[in-house]
């Protein structure tokens, strides 16, 4: 016997996280500058990155708002690591990967 309504267990799905075109094109090019100097590292960021893009499904308000978005309504965050800068919306069904940058990039508010 199934425990619990099947109608919230439906609800409870896990949201699809996906990327712009220019999110991924940014993280290709990331990845590609770091590999000039060291592809070791080049590997570690790129997975790093996608790793904590991917878990965002699990915990999709894990990290603050977005302070450059303009009249947040709450669904855009964004994090930082290894000197990068990920920006996403999320719903319900889903995580969208907005932006890419480098910490040292001028921050651009949208």
């Amino acid at each position: 016997m199934v425990e619990g309504n099947p109608v919230e267990n439906f609800s409870k799905q896990r949201p699809t996280v996906s990327w712009t075109k220019s999110a991924f094109i940014s993280l290709q090019k990331a990845y590609k500058k770091i590999k000039e100097n060291s592809p070791t590292s080049a590997e570690k960021v790129k997975d790093t990155i996608l790793f904590l893009t991917r878990n965002l499904a699990d915990h999709p308000e894990k990290y603050p708002l977005d302070r450059f978005k303009k009249d947040n309504p709450g669904s855009y965050r964004a994090f930082e690591k290894y000197s990068y800068r990920v920006a996403y919306r999320h719903t319900d069904k889903e995580i969208k990967i907005l932006r890419l940058r480098h910490v040292k990039q001028e921050p651009k508010s949208y």
